[in-house]
């Protein structure tokens, strides 16, 4: 039965990530946006990464955790088991070339992540625990109007609800108690009660725990792995122009992948290169826009500029890293002695970090990565949940989510999952077709909206008080704040402006 389903739903899977679907629309949808914000993602990420990384907070401001923990929440979904295996499982099938449509992927999609995080405060509310709620969920229906919003709305809810086991949990768990058992012959089962109990730690605290644990925990993660990643490229520097050249000649004209793995024609580098690359980023799934609603902004622009920095560290300095280290060591078409085949894709990183770091360091630190990878994507997917758990069922449902999405932690540690990765796949692209129609209903607005705010605040140095100022007589500026009331989470945006009217009326 289980090897039933995983055919099925990697058969599903290919559709939904071929060539004639979800890849155009995705690649599609980021480039018209860029275009739309006129290249906002290069002009504008210097700026971004001071407000999000060095400034970290705008002061006085309503949300749940500051911009800086907003930003390394949505990190923490992230980087994860795509940063290390996806990455592998693309150039391995699709060779060095798969790695150009990574970065392409990443940067088209950083102006998706914008567009997504940006209507995620821009269309927040505040549940009935005080709580900031928001993401497509809620987007999609208030900012189209009619039932077919309404209709996005509730099927990403819904996906994203089911994706959240998979991609946000059981794969993660899995790959944990995998390569802690391959590499310290730790037992999956002792994995699984230890990761269980500190997830669910942090978990039941809410996104302000989650916050806090991120906030600390993800830099010091991806430093520890970047810099193990360049010491190995400095070592290799000589190779390093050599593989750049398999990447970008490669990535247009195909290349066959050794062993047992198909020949990879470009088609192949472009679809694998492309589904890789949105497992790893998930610049136009909409997951991000979720994170970006609880951060405390003075203006939705400023933090949509801060969550498109996301995109930029994960895709191009992580995946990069990742990508380089695997080429230019060889292990990507490295034959496995004992099998006569190429290394899977679980392996292969490890092996890559082993051949360029002395003795048994290099699969040591693969694996400490992977686990600090993985375990801050559990803490962030479980917050993406619960979101959507809130706009289903109500604030009621979120304390029994969270207890049961950390018991399924185990689970996933104990159990074969290739059903459970080709379903992952699946529910990922289900995710981002209703968010990406979204985005290019709700482009006019997006790119109307920022235009206006960065012809006031060029430079994102703008006090609360100075964005009042020049915000207070555009249309939508009342609307916003009234998702400041609690309980306005689950209010009709008719009876939001009614409210906001009724307030203003009381002051005058």
């Amino acid at each position: 039965m289980e090897e039933y389903l995983a055919t099925l739903f990697g058969d599903i899977s290919s559709v939904i990530w071929g060539p004639f679907m979800l890849i155009p629309l995705l690649l599609g949808t980021g480039l018209y946006l860029t275009i739309r914000l006129g290249g906002l993602q290069f002009i504008k990420l210097g700026a971004a990464l001071r407000l999000g990384i060095l400034k970290r907070k705008d002061p006085g401001t309503e949300g749940d955790i500051s911009q800086f923990q907003a930003l390394t929440t949505a990190l923490a979904a992230t980087v994860g088991t795509g940063n290390i295996v996806g990455v592998a499982t693309a150039i391995g099938i699709g060779g060095p070339g798969a790695l150009f449509w990574m970065w392409v992927t990443g940067l088209v999609g950083m102006a998706a992540k914008y567009s997504e995080a940006y209507l995620g405060v821009r269309f927040r509310g505040t549940d009935t625990a005080g709580e900031k709620s928001g993401g497509p969920q809620y987007y999609l229906e208030r900012g189209i109007k009619g039932p077919f919003g309404k209709f996005l709305a509730l099927f990403f809810a819904i996906a994203a609800t089911i994706a959240c086991f998979g991609i946000g949990n059981m794969t993660q768990g899995n790959s944990i108690s995998a390569n802690v058992e391959n590499s310290f012959s730790v037992p999956t089962w002792v994995t699984g009660i230890i990761l269980t109990v500190l997830a669910m730690v942090v978990i039941v605290g809410g996104i302000k725990s989650i916050g806090r644990v991120t906030a600390a925990f993800v830099p010091v993660m991806i430093v520890f792995y970047v810099g193990a990643a360049i010491y190995i490229l400095l070592a290799n520097v000589t190779q390093i122009p050599a593989a750049l050249g398999q990447i970008f000649t490669e990535a247009f004209t195909g290349t066959s992948a050794v062993g047992g793995f198909a020949g990879s024609a470009i088609i192949i580098a472009v679809q694998f290169g492309v589904a890789r690359g949105i497992f790893s980023n998930e610049s136009g799934m909409g997951s991000a826009a979720i994170a970006a609603a609880a951060a405390q902004t003075s203006h939705p622009v400023r933090q949509g500029l801060v969550s498109m920095t996301q995109t930029f560290i994960d895709t191009i300095i992580v995946v990069t890293c990742t990508g380089l280290v695997i080429i230019t060591t060889g292990a990507w078409n490295f034959i496995d002695p004992d099998t006569g085949e190429q290394l899977e894709a679980s392996l292969m990183t490890g092996h890559a970090f082993t051949f360029g770091l002395p003795g048994e360091w290099g699969h040591w630190i693969v694996t400490i990565g992977l686990v600090m990878f993985a375990f801050s994507t559990i803490l962030g997917w479980c917050y993406y949940g619960e979101r959507n758990i809130e706009r289903l069922i109500g604030r009621k449902a979120v304390m029994p989510f969270r207890v049961v999405f950390s018991l399924v932690v185990y689970v996933g540690c104990t159990t074969e999952l290739v059903a459970v990765w080709n379903f992952s796949d699946m529910m990922n692209g289900l995710m981002a077709l209703p968010n990406l129609i979204g985005l290019l209903i709700l482009s006019g607005m997006i790119a109307r909206e920022t235009r206006w705010y960065l012809k006031h605040d060029p430079k994102l140095e703008a006090t609360k008080d100075e964005i009042e100022e020049f915000m207070k007589e555009r249309p939508g500026w009342a609307e916003w704040k009234s998702g400041d009331v609690k309980g306005s989470s689950h209010m009709s945006r008719k009876t939001r402006l009614k409210m906001e009217a009724e307030q203003e009326q009381n002051r005058i």
